[in-house]
């Protein structure tokens, strides 16, 4: 186990871990220098368009390419038995207890299951000549009724299934029905979210190229998991892995959704090997908006059974869940986290969790970033729901049943292990920045005025880094380590890399900056290579909050032991016993004489010089060169937290809902870089206000996709979103290689909740409520117009709440 970073007492480097240094990929960014797939031009390239199912649920009877494949430029067209012949079926089945095995086709054969779902490709010269192609194939359909989600009646969506049951887990821990026995109260509450899309600025795309000569497919994608993504298409094309690389340019976003291998990459692959050609694919915004993967689509029901001071005795979730037509992922593996984490920041003694997952005739759903966001809404509108019908004040009964420092290590009803984790003090961070008891006086003088104003809290416990072991309890295949090399050129010039890969996060900054603390480097000298699996080591990719526990952590583990090689060669030409009165910082080995660090004639350029290219001056036994790898696997679970924030005020008349002021008071441990972390924070507050109050990916009673354009998805635009106050309340954590936690996808999950917490606590004080994200200005209207008789604001003062 590593000792957390603390900054130590010696020289560091000035641009290392701490430093608010800009982000370097800014630069060619904001020049328009990056290079994203559109940017590269690969001669000889065919361009792939497919044809989607217009239908929610059918099957393919006759497909005629004829008309299409006459076409002046059309080199191709294949329907699913043409791509089966060339890709295997991927087959998802771990050995999870109530999981059902799904097999996934490379593509349709016989049926179609959602609108959008593949029934052909065409390949022409021209992107142009392949879209007019398309439409040239003659498909007949023999529809099938579609079944709408979260239900187990209807035809099967998968014909290897008896219902539309995919995956039921239930866990109960402690004494439960004593708990409610004992109960002066039962608090019911309700919650359910919308279907979701990712909405990466770039949608998907991909260049594959086989090389015949060499026998090598080099497949350009952008991706977040390069070698996961190799190693998928490797095994479905029935190639080796050394036979494949992956390479990842800029990306213009993933959220999620740039994970698995998904079938038009693989159908793209198959084409490059078979037609000898480069082939390409770029996915239209329509295309993502209806067939990539969606996320969320959740229903739950909670049952807390609460002392009338208002601790929680024992809690009870019922969740379901809709994946849509297929199975990308373990159907079951983002609820289940939701149902594992639901506690949060809280001591439960009693907990018992349902849930079921349904296929439906949609899209295919997958993680999105903090697929457990619904986690945090509903925990903490339980919070605010036991408080409200006990007369309570919300954070009262917060701070009743928060988890407090005297006991952590805190073990959860779930067996989830709190370590260093701060939820108390973020809680008070945020009512004390938040000026809380005035904000409370300022909503009753509002009411009395006619105003309906809202206050939302919501703590949140964030998993960030999934360790080996977690997939192991899981049983699922999969792990959480992560490797990096550091490597020393004779000039001193240092190349890191590893193998998570960026999509907007600025890792080539905060890696940098960890090799800079841990080998006492210029980060000026350090260049990060992510993103190729023929130079990166094989690593697990872009998942979660990683980056900086796992990705980070293991370029400082690597950095480090680099430096105990540089600090021992210095000893011997410096005539030392040993090294301890030596350090290196800012690219220059200084010894500590008299107490003070003093420069030596010796630097890590002068050190790799001699390193390779004069190793007889080495010590005996050290190896010439400088090129070192490390693995390191973190703990089962990290664990960060923060606590949100949020003043509302709604128009009773539109239902409109404006955010008077947003802040949070977050952990995410020690800061790789302050101002990067503080823009993780600003996109995923503003992701989560974006998806709670107006994304939803729609469908009518028979499986009609609704938004397939922007202008009937909603997505949050700059001007949409407040100014975010950020306090940093940071615990390093003393489990990983630098006190790091991670944080980019807890500010998703504290928006959701702040935002519906605050928008319940203003309808509350007429006796409206709402229960189903997205929270629309219609919807919000209809809660306002559905209480009956509607109370005067000033008649529903409650100033106790």
């Amino acid at each position: 186990m590593s000792a957390p970073w603390s900054g130590g007492a010696g020289p560091r480097s000035s641009g290392g871990i701490g430093a608010t240094v800009l982000r370097r990929e800014d630069d060619r960014f904001l020049r328009g220098k990056g290079r994203y797939l559109a940017d590269i031009d690969v001669p000889r390239a065919l361009h792939a368009v497919f044809l989607r199912s217009p239908h929610a649920h059918a099957d393919i009877q006759a497909i005629d390419a004829g008309p299409a494949l006459a076409m002046a430029g059309v080199v191709a067209v294949w329907t699913g038995a043409d791509v089966a012949r060339h890709a295997t079926t991927l087959r998802m089945a771990p050995p999870i207890e109530g999981l059902k095995p799904v097999d996934v086709p490379p593509f349709p054969v016989d049926k179609v299951r959602f609108v959008g779902d593949l029934v052909a490709v065409v390949v022409a010269e021209r992107p142009d000549i392949a879209r007019d192609a398309a439409e040239q194939v003659a498909v007949t359909y023999g529809q099938r009724p579609a079944a709408p989600g979260m239900a187990e009646a209807g035809e099967p969506v998968d014909p290897g299934l008896p219902t539309n049951l995919v995956s039921h887990q239930t866990f109960a821990s402690g004494d439960l029905r004593a708990a409610f026995a004992k109960a002066d109260r039962i608090v019911e509450s309700r919650f359910a979210q919308g279907r979701q899309t990712h909405m990466p600025l770039e949608p998907r795309s991909i260049v594959a190229d086989w090389d015949e000569g060499r026998r090598h497919l080099t497949v350009r994608t952008g991706n977040q998991a390069p070698h996961p993504l190799r190693s998928a298409l490797a095994a479905r094309l029935g190639l080796a892995e050394s036979a494949v690389t992956v390479i990842s340019p800029d990306m213009g976003g993933g959220f999620g959704q740039k994970i698995a291998l998904l079938r038009e990459e693989l159908t793209v692959a198959a084409l490059a090997r078979a037609l000898g050609r480069p082939v390409r694919w770029q996915e239209e915004r329509g295309e993502n908006l209806i067939a990539s993967l969606h996320a969320r689509e959740e229903a739950l029901v909670t049952r807390a059974a609460v002392t009338r001071d208002g601790h929680i005795l024992g809690l009870e979730a019922v969740m379901e869940a809709d994946v849509g037509a297929y199975c990308f992922f373990p159907a079951n593996y983002m609820a289940r986290v939701v149902a594992l984490i639901l506690p949060g920041p809280y001591r439960i003694p009693a907990y018992a969790y349902d849930v079921k997952v349904y296929l439906s005739n949609k899209c295919p759903s997958g993680p999105m970033r903090a697929p457990m966001a619904s986690a945090s809404w509903v925990m903490e509108g339980t919070i605010d729901r036991i408080a409200a019908e006990l007369g309570l004040d919300p954070v009262t009964v917060r701070r009743k049943n928060t988890v407090r420092d005297a006991d952590l290590p805190f073990t959860t009803i779930t067996g989830e292990t709190y370590v260093d984790v701060t939820p108390a003090q973020t809680l008070d961070a945020a009512v004390k920045a938040l000026g809380y008891a005035d904000r409370r006086a300022e909503q009753a003088r509002a009411g009395r005025a006619g105003r309906l104003l809202g206050i939302g809290i919501c703590t949140v416990v964030e998993p960030t880094t999934y360790g080996s072991a977690f997939y192991k309890n899981a049983g699922i295949a999969g792990s959480g380590h992560e490797i990096a090399t550091v490597r020393i050129e004779p000039s001193g010039a240092i190349l890191v890399s590893c193998g998570i890969m960026g999509s907007g996060q600025g890792y080539e900054t905060t890696l940098a900056q960890c090799a800079a603390e841990g080998l006492g480097a210029r980060f000026e000298d350090i260049a990060v290579r992510i993103g190729n699996t023929d130079e990166a080591p094989y690593g697990m990719g872009s998942r979660g909050a990683r980056g900086a526990a796992a990705g980070g952590g293991v370029v400082l583990i690597a950095a480090r032991r680099m430096r105990v090689k540089l600090l021992k060669l210095a000893a011997h030409l410096l005539g030392l016993n040993s090294p301890e009165s030596l350090a290196i910082a800012d690219g220059k080995v200084l010894r500590l004489v008299d107490g003070a660090w003093t420069a030596t004639d010796h630097s890590i350029a002068s050190l790799a010089r001699i390193a390779h290219l004069d190793p007889l001056r080495l010590p005996e036994g050290m190896e010439p060169g400088l090129h070192l790898t490390a693995a390191h696997d973190p703990p089962a679970m990290t664990y960060a937290n923060a606590t949100h924030a949020c003043l509302v005020e709604i128009d009773p008349a539109s239902g409109v809902t404006k955010v008077l002021r947003y802040l949070v008071a977050h952990d995410c441990g020690v800061e790789i870089n302050p101002a990067i972390v503080a823009g993780q924070v600003h996109g995923a507050v503003a992701m989560g206000l974006s998806g709670a109050s107006m994304e939803r990916c729609a469908y009518d009673r028979d499986g009609q996709a609704l938004a397939g354009s922007l202008m009937d998805y909603a997505v949050a635009r700059a001007t949409d979103i407040p100014p975010i106050e950020i306090i940093a309340v940071n615990r390093p954590n003393r489990l990983t290689p630098g006190g790091m936690k991670g944080m980019s996808e807890g500010g998703v999950m504290g928006a959701s909740g702040a935002l519906a917490n605050a928008i319940n606590d203003a309808l509350g004080r007429i006796g409206g409520t709402v229960t189903q994200q997205p929270f629309t200005p219609e919807a919000v209207w209809r809660a306002i117009h559905q209480v009956k008789p509607a109370p005067r604001l000033a008649d529903a003062d409650n100033e106790g709440r």
